[in-house]
This record gives C-alpha cells, structure tokens and sequence, in this order.
C-alpha cells in the first residue's frame, strides 16, 4: 500500500470539499472524523475540521497529510488530479501571438461567478467583490488623470523649446516667446510680440536685432537647435525604446484586434515616447503630437491596468481600458472629449461594448479637466485654436467646399502611396538601416528650407490658428492686410467684405510654397524614428488650401458682387464670405482623405473649433474626400501602415466577397504532411515534446484516435509546454515514456507502468468548428466577430484541417493579388 505525502495550498479548499462531501452531506451519514477515514485521508482530525468548517482557523495552507489507497480512491490516482491545480502561464501568451477572445471572455465569467458566490460569505468577501466591480471606473480615472496631466506636460514643454530655437527670455529662463511678453509695460499693440525681456540669439551673440548679420545668426541658430532636438529624440528611442517612434495608432489597432506586442505599451516606452515627442515636435519636423499622445495615453492604460487583478490577468478585458484610453488620448490631443469616444469606436477598437462606451466617456472626461486645469495654452480653453465666426455660410458655398473635399482625397490617395512606397523602399534598402542619418538628413532639409517663409518656420499648431482665425480690426497678421475703406463706425462683428492689399497676395504666394513645402517634407517626415503623428501636419495642409479657396472665394464675391450666385444673398458692403471657415473644412478634409475617418473627425473639428453652426460644411467635405479616397483605394494611412508591418489584422471595413468554401483555406492542403495532431490517452510525454520540437504550431487538436480522428479538443503549443515542465518539477514519477492523458478517467495501466500525467485542465473542450462546405464569408465573419485565433474544420464529425487568423489573411491577400507573405508569422 503506497503512502503519497504533498503540500496543499488554500486553493485546494472548495475541491476538498466536493472530494470528501460538506458537512451537511456526511453527517446524514457519518460524523466527519469516520467520513474522512473512510475516504482514507490521514491525519482524519485534520480532515475533520476541513469538512465541518472549511473555514475554521487551524486551517494551515502548508499542513501535511497522506492519502492511503482506501475507500473510494484509487491507488493509481493522484490527489493532485483530482484538485485539478492550475498551472502557472497556462492561458498566456507569447509576443507576437493572437489572444483567444473565446477563452478570455470565459475566463472572465468563471472569475465574476466565483467572485459573486462568495460575496455572502464574509464582509471581506462583500468588499473584494466591490472593489473588483468598482475596480474598471478606478483604472480608467488614474488613466484620465496620467492622460490629462502628460498631455499638459508636453504641451507645455514643447511650446517652449519651440521658441528655444528663435531665442530666450531673459527676466524668466522657463518662459516661451509669449509668456515672456505678457507682464512687458514696453510691449506695444503693433509690435506685441516684441518686448525688451525676450532676447533673440542674435542679439545675444553678436548684439544685433536687426540686418544681415542677425538674419544669418538666427538662421545657424534655428538649424543648430533643430538638429540638436532630432538628433536627441532619435538617440533616445534608438537606445532606449525602439517601440516609441511613429504615430502608434497602427499598432493600437493592431493591438486592441487581440495582437501581442510585448513592451509597446510598457513604462520605457511611455517615458521615452514622452521626451521625445517634445524633442520632436520642437525640432520643427512636418510631424504632430496628436497621435503619439494616444500611445502614451495607451501606456498609461495598459502599467494601471496591472495593478487590478481583473484586467492584468485577462487580456481581453485590458483591452477595454485600452480602448478607454484611446479615448483620453484624443481628448487631450484636441481638447474634444466626444469626439475621443467616438474616435475609439470608430477608428482603433475592436471590440466596444456598452460598458466599454461609458468609461471611456468618463476617461474623456477626466483628462480633459485635468488638462483644462493645467491650462498649457494659457486662455482658459481645451484647444489652442479656438474660433468664433460670426457670418453664416451660404447654399452655394457648399460648392467651393466640396471641391476642398476632392483636394482633401486626393491629397490622401497620394500621401498614402507615397508614404508606404518610401517606407517600403526604407525597409528594403540600406537606408533603413541608418535611421540617425535619416532623422538628420530630414531634420536638416526642414529648417535649411522652412525657415525663410514665416508660414513654415511657425509651429504647425501655431499656422493653423493664425490660418483659421477670422480678420477682424485686432488682427495683425498679413493675411489681413485688407484696403480698409470701413466706416469708422461699423461695428466689429460686421466688417465688410473688402479688396485685398499686397499683404494678402504676399501671403497667398508664401502659403503656396507652404502647401508644396508641407506635401513634400510630411511624406518623408511619417514614419521615421521619432514620435511622429499625422493629424496636425494633415490639417496644416488642408488648412493653408481652405485659406486661399476662401480669399480667392472672397475676392470674387467682393468684384463681382452682380453674378447671379452671390446677387441674392451677398450684398455690397456686407460680410460674405469667412476664408477661416474654408480652412478648417479644408482641414478636416485632407485629414479625412488620409485617415478615412468621417463621423469621429467632423465632432472632433467642431469640438476643436466651436463651430457648431458649419457641421454640415464639414459633413460634405468630409465624405467627399473619403469618396474620392476610396475611389483610389479604401485603406487609410493606419490600416496601409499595418499591412506594411505584416501584422495579423482583420479590417471590419473590408468586404470579403469571393466565393471559396472552408476547405480551399484550411490546412493541411493536398502538397501538405498530414494534420499534427494529438490522441487522447495513447501518446507519451516524449511523443509530444519531439512534435512540439519538429514543429512551429501554436497548437494541436486532440482526436480519440488516429482510426476514428472524432475531435475531443484543442490544446495550445504554449500550455502544453509549460504543463509538462511543471508536471516534471512538482510530480514525482513523470518521466519520459509516462503516458499523457487529456481524458476524464485515466485508462488502465500495467502495474510496472509509470505514472500517468492528466493534462485534461489545459484542454480547450469546445474548440469552434465549421464544416468544410461552410463558405468564406462566413468563416471570415466569425473571426471578426468572435476574434477566434483558430477554427477547426470537421466533416460528419471527423477533423479534417485547421484555419487561423492568418490562413484567412493570406487568402484574402492572395485573392487580392497581393504578396500573402507579408503576413507576420511566427
């Protein structure tokens, strides 16, 4: 009679209880001492106390017992077994693999299950089911207030080293140009940007303001700083954190699909993805921070989420704060919190249930206070162009605005296929592998020519201001500079159309060469190794387009007054026509033209502006310029950049319509080996190690036998490893040639034969199945809307293949007459 001693923890408590009965079970019969010696449990009065109080304090997680071959209980049986241990890193996942949705959302039940039946157990039990219930509001606030307080941070930072490359304040080292000049006595209406405490670096160095001399100092000045600023931003990331350059958006999609990227969202990548992008943004390259700001909001998400046993267990339930936290991203990048949700539910989610919908409304709403608290622009808003026009628009101006709707799609189709042409060149040429050089390279054209045109050397965000904001009698920029023929006593909000000066036609000719400079400089810009985002260098070009529609627009109406289109609504002397308005429509459509976006764009326009009256405007641009866009190609910049990568993505947007069945998809094809599979109860420990080791599947379906090929189950590759190499350190008598069962009961064994392992708990026992007649359509739905990583293919109940997510993939590439390997595998 073999004796087996082992160590039980607290997890053991509930099985110990289903093993031996309640209480309430033995003592209908027996009392709990004869119960538990019957069942042949040694010591019986420890027994005893389990079965009558369970929760009776001698409990002792590292107490001792034995187990006899008496009773009910086998001798070739195992306690262990019966407890059904959970292994550690069962249910995980390696980098760059596919999450199991199916098994996750499963996971997440069980554990809501056992939370609730114990809630009445205890007050303890009662507070950890509040906290876990509380526990979602808790991640998504701190990741509103992280959001909302880096967001201002970086605003704040990269303002003032922007002015850092034309000069210094003097009375304050921290102050930008403007914050420089607030509290000057000496500041003059006319020149307000000029005061006696900011000094440029001319006149620091050689101590002349004005000249050739200081012109050529401040020129050195603003290259030297802007390749200084590059050149720390990529070394940064080179060194430190190579997953915090680019926009991130690609890969949040790609991400929240249910796509492990080990480290993208990890707390290096936040501090680094951080500085730089102030670096970035400073140094002056035709890049934004409006975008990296939702990976940094993602980083936050994701290091909160692990400190809640709820979300840092479970992958799929982390992607709802993630999903959350692109909200909060957006929030603080525009200072447009609804327009954050539904940039969420619209462009980067995957999955976004209701739940998901409220807290990520909640998230907005957190960062956007704590970034209205901050206050990093200074006039009390979210935004930093905020408008108010005071002059409706008119019927036929829809006109003008849905031909920025064509510009806006067409300049979308190029850039995305220039952009990914030269990206793809850099992944496939020596290039690529001097990403410094290339930041410097870049860094240099950009100041060497941007800093001539006043349009080019401003801050982007900066252009777009002055480029939306209304001409009224305050306004000194030359873009105003209209022949004044007003009547001293007209009021501000009325100013009349009038005839434009030399001032406008300079501007109009130096935003021209903005507009070719910008087109040029951002397809080179995206995607090099520094934190670079897409919206703002989008909007800036659409932006400079609107304007000069819209003087063009104006000027006409101003000279031609009696056409037809402008007699019945455009009187002489009144104001007519807004060029501010045509900017922000053309805006909104180059950066609708590139990212596809529609409904979440146009909220996050109006939010950004305060132009509630123009929605429909910026309606009709906006879906020209996805028509026109999609005419040339229906992928946005986002979804181009992840098919560049290679990564595993299913496009809801993406219409399957070819008519192939499940058996043209699934493996193993005809030229293939036969399927690798596992049998229930007749395969080794050494059987299964060498087909794991001869094989690069993630996993392995379970037959009963290799005669009848009935599918009992799936197991994962990565499970089936980590089950074996514990089994082997935890279980004595498991060798090589011991026999594995995935099996309920464990099959008969010589009395010489080693010890059986049971690794039923790591088997998946309902695998999702198709039939091999079951068409692609249906097949490629299932795995969008249930976000299976694998389906099983069965005909009259007998396996036949496998499809995975990149199966699918491959086929819908080869369908479209694209290269199916650049699918990543693994």
């Amino acid at each position: 009679m073999g004796i087996q001693q082992l160590h039980v923890d607290s997890w053991a408590r509930d099985q110990i209880r289903a093993i031996v009965g309640t209480y309430a079970e033995a003592a209908a019969v027996l009392d709990p001492l004869t119960h538990c010696a019957r069942l042949g449990i040694k010591p019986a009065s420890w027994c005893g106390r389990v079965v009558a109080d369970p929760l009776a304090p001698h409990w002792n997680s590292r107490t001792h017992y034995t187990m006899t071959n008496g009773g009910s209980i086998n001798s070739s049986t195992h306690l262990l077994d019966l407890l059904d241990e959970p292994i550690p890193g069962v249910g995980t996942y390696d980098d760059f693999h596919t999450i199991d949705w199916v098994r996750e959302k499963c996971k997440d039940r069980e554990r809501h299950r056992r939370i609730n039946s114990k809630k009445k157990e205890s007050a303890w039990e009662m507070t950890k089911s509040l906290y876990d219930a509380w526990s979602g509001w808790l991640v998504v606030t701190l990741t509103g207030l992280a959001s909302g307080a880096l967001a201002g941070l970086i605003d704040i930072a990269a303002d003032w080293m922007t002015d850092l490359k034309e000069g210094i304040c003097l009375s304050a080292l921290w102050y930008n140009h403007e914050q420089c000049c607030w509290g000057s006595n000496e500041t003059t209406f006319e020149e307000r940007d000029k005061c006696p405490q900011w000094k440029t670096w001319a006149e620091l160095i050689i101590g002349q303001a004005e000249g050739p001399g200081s012109y050529i100092m401040n020129y050195i000045m603003y290259i030297f700083w802007a390749l200084s600023f590059a050149f720390l931003a990529v070394s940064l990331v080179k060194v430190f954190a190579p997953y915090a350059c680019g926009s991130g958006i690609p890969e949040i999609k790609t991400i929240l699909s249910g796509f492990i990227i080990r480290g993208y969202l990890g707390k290096w990548t936040l501090m680094i993805k951080t500085i730089t992008l102030v670096l970035a943004v400073a140094s002056g390259l035709s890049l934004g921070k409006e975008g990296p700001l939702v990976h940094v909001a993602c980083c936050c998400g994701n290091i909160f989420s692990y400190l809640f046993p709820k979300y840092s267990t479970n992958e799929a339930k982390k992607r709802e704060v993630l999903s959350a936290a692109s909200a909060a991203g957006v929030s603080v990048a525009f200072g447009a919190p609804i327009g954050g949700v539904l940039f969420s539910l619209e462009e980067v989610s995957y999955y976004f249930p209701l739940k998901t919908l409220w807290r990520s409304f909640f998230a907005a709403l957190v960062a956007a206070f704590v970034l209205r608290s901050i206050n990093p622009f200074g006039n009390s808003r979210l935004v930093l162009f905020y408008v108010e026009y005071h002059t409706p628009w008119y019927l036929f101006e829809l006109f003008p605005f849905i031909l920025l709707g064509v510009f806006g799609g067409l300049w979308g189709a190029f850039f995305i296929r220039a952009n990914i042409a030269w990206c793809r060149r850099r992944k496939s040429t020596k290039f690529g592998k001097y990403p410094v050089l290339e930041v410097i390279v870049v860094a240099a054209v950009t100041a060497v020519i941007a800093f001539p045109n006043p349009y080019t050397r401003l801050n982007t965000s900066e252009l777009i201001k002055e480029l939306f904001t209304d001409c009224g009698p305050l306004e000194s920029s030359s873009l105003c500079d209209y022949r004044n023929d007003m009547n001293a006593s007209k009021i501000v909000d009325d100013i009349p159309d009038r005839p434009a000066g030399l001032g406008v036609y300079s501007a109009i000719w130096q935003l021209c060469l903005a507009l070719i400079f910008k087109i040029i400089m951002t397809v080179f810009t995206f995607g090099i190794k520094v934190p670079s985002g897409l919206f703002i260098p989008s909007m800036a070009i659409g932006a400079i387009a609107g304007r000069i529609v819209g003087i063009a627009v104006e000027q006409l109406a101003y000279y031609h007054h009696d056409w037809f289109i402008f007699k019945e609504w455009c009187e002489v002397g009144a104001d007519c026509i807004t060029p501010g308005l045509y900017a922000m429509v053309g805006a909104a459509a180059c950066l609708g033209g590139v990212t596809r976006m529609t409904v979440s764009l146009v909220v996050i326009v109006f939010e950004l502006t305060g132009g509630l009256e123009y929605i429909v405007p910026l309606m009709a641009a906006v879906m020209t310029s996805k028509w026109v866009g999609d005419a040339f190609g229906r992928e946005g910049i986002y979804e181009a950049h992840i098919r560049l990568n290679g990564y595993p993505f299913l496009d809801a947007k993406e219409e399957f319509t070819h008519t192939t069945l499940a058996a043209d998809v699934m493996r193993p094809r005809r030229s293939d080996p036969p399927l690798a599979v596992l049998t229930q109860d007749n395969m080794t420990v050494d059987d299964i190690e060498n087909m794991i080791n001869e094989t690069s599947y993630n996993g392995f379906p379970v037959i009963m036998s290799k005669e009848s090929q009935r599918l009992v189950g799936f197991a994962l590759r990565r499970d089936l490893t980590i089950a074996i190499e514990s089994a082997r350190k935890k279980q004595e008598g498991i060798v090589g040639s011991s026999r594995v069962c995935f099996a309920q009961h464990t099959p008969s064994l010589p009395a010489e034969s080693p010890r059986p392992l049971k690794l039923r708990s790591i088997l998946d026992m309902s695998p999702f199945t198709v039939t091999d007649h079951t068409p692609m359509e249906i097949v490629v739905d299932i795995f969008r809307k249930l976000g299976l990583r694998q389906c099983l293919v069965t005909h009259n109940g007998r396996l036949l293949g496998i499809i995975t997510k990149k199966d699918i993939l491959r086929h819908m590439a080869q369908t479209a007459n694209q290269d199916p390997a650049s699918i990543m595998f693994n």
